[in-house]
């Protein structure tokens, strides 16, 4: 047979079972393995041999929530860990890692701080690796110089914001969903809290959060699980075991409406509306989240996107989406519509959210959700790094073992019913909060302003259909 036949057919048949490998591996749902160490840490455990490589997530009960009277503690306090520890430089630290290939990097939220190591699993490499990662957990020196530096930034940030008008809606909608708790304030702080903060808060916020007894350890890779067990001790043996930490205050479910109107010299008015939510292994998750994803959740496919923007042009993007927390989160609706289309793009929101509360999604609409989120499901398990935020999430926040494995069977026993029912429940908009950022009506309401505003918007749309 002729060469030039014979070599397009080998690669055909090289790319069919590559396809067929990739989807049979997207398709199986990781096997989690879990135990306590010696010292109280939570451990989630996944081995994954298809790549030589290891990523460790450790997460602390120490987020924004734990500030106290410290608004931005948390935040800080996680930026300094690397900024020199055992005596070693911030230099010498991150030329540990460098020169090992070594990916780390550290984030605090509103309920947890974390700190990330990504590496080759070969033992040459990661067992330095591990010693410098159990460096900056057990014995930061939080060094005055490096202590100043990270305040500035942090200055620099809170300042920034003012010149976002969805990070001042942002902050807004929580100051008033969540007031009186600590969710409330702003993880980054405030000039105030951030000027105020001494370098001995730092120190004595990891003195009590980044303990072993408060962590939650997340592990997926090329590891047996004897190697893991061994490397999790490793990681822990300086650091003390302390204590778990108590819950934070519940959130207070709203009593009445409001609205918060911020000017800003922004082209476009963004709103936020709506109110607490729901929490982690919350029992109404499955009919909130797969109703949300017929509401505002599904993208292009969902009914705030095809009312507010497809029909009406009042938009570019509208959506919903609910943000479970240890305590209740937030309900969310959003949009950003041109200052004088206002009231017009509120309006519409307003009536869409009742709409759905009060009769919930068409079985045609809740099977077309199920179908969405149950055929993408396999991406949210596509690489290491996404396994490991699952099980980081699992384990922090006290969720089965088999959250991942049951989640399409979740999914697709709810019932429009169901949907009806929780949405009525937890959903009250004679309640919602109301966030607008943007001009006064008239401020940027010019016919050139306009015409260069829709022109913007035209091609933007445009882009994006030749895009898909």
């Amino acid at each position: 047979m002729d060469a030039k036949a014979i070599f397009p057919r080998t690669i055909i048949f090289r790319i069919i079972f590559l396809l067929f490998f990739i989807s049979s591996s997207a398709l199986a749902v990781p096997d989690i393995q879990n135990w306590q160490s010696e010292k109280g840490a939570n451990v989630y455990f996944v081995e994954a041999n298809e790549l030589p490589i290891v990523d460790i997530q450790i997460i602390f009960d120490a987020g924004s929530a734990r500030n106290g009277n410290h608004a931005g503690l948390a935040a800080l306090t996680n930026s300094l860990l690397d900024e020199g520890a055992a005596g070693l430089s911030a230099d010498q630290i991150s030329q540990g890692f460098d020169d090992l290939g070594v990916n780390y990097s550290g984030s605090a939220g509103h309920d947890s701080a974390s700190v990330s190591l990504r590496s080759l699993s070969d033992a040459e490499i990661l067992d330095p690796a591990l010693a410098n990662l159990a460096r900056v957990l057990a014995k930061p020196d939080f060094p005055e110089e490096a202590f100043t530096r990270q305040k500035n930034r942090a200055l620099i940030g809170i300042r920034s914001k003012q010149q976002s008008p969805g990070a001042l809606a942002s902050d807004a909608f929580y100051a008033e969903v969540f007031k009186g708790h600590p969710y409330a304030v702003p993880g980054s702080g405030t000039e105030e809290s951030i000027n105020a903060m001494q370098r001995r808060d730092v120190i004595d916020f990891h003195k009590r959060y980044y303990v072993a007894k408060n962590a939650t350890i997340a592990i997926v890779g090329d590891l047996s699980k004897t190697r893991a067990r061994e490397i999790v001790e490793r990681l822990l043996e300086e650091l003390p075991a302390g204590k778990k930490q108590k819950p934070i205050p519940e959130v207070v479910a709203l009593e009445k409406p409001s609205v918060v109107k911020i000017d800003h010299p922004s082209t476009q008015t963004h709103i936020l509306l709506g109110q607490t939510g729901m929490k982690r292994g919350d029992p109404d998750y499955f009919p909130l989240y797969v109703g949300n994803h017929v509401l505002g959740g599904g993208g292009m496919v969902s009914r705030l996107f095809a009312e507010i923007r497809e029909k009406r042009g009042l938009s570019y993007s509208a959506n919903s989406y609910f943000s479970p927390m240890r305590e209740n989160g937030t309900f969310t609706a959003s949009l950003q519509t041109r200052s004088d289309q206002t009231e017009e793009a509120l309006s519409v929101l307003r009536e869409q959210l009742k709409l759905f509360i009060d009769k919930g999604p068409t079985e045609a609409e809740l099977e077309a959700a199920k179908k969405n989120i149950t055929g993408g499901f396999p991406l949210r398990l596509a690489s290491n790094s996404k396994i490991i935020g699952y099980i980081g999430m699992i384990g922090f926040y006290d969720l089965p073992n088999d959250y991942l494995e049951t989640f399409n069977a979740n999914v697709n026993a709810v019932t429009v019913d169901q949907i009806k029912d929780a949405f009525k429940r937890r959903l009250s908009p004679d309640k919602f909060v109301t966030v607008m950022v943007g001009p006064e009506p008239g401020e940027n309401g010019s016919e050139k302003d306009r015409a260069v505003e829709n022109g913007a918007k035209e091609n933007t749309q445009k882009t994006a259909g030749d895009s898909s």
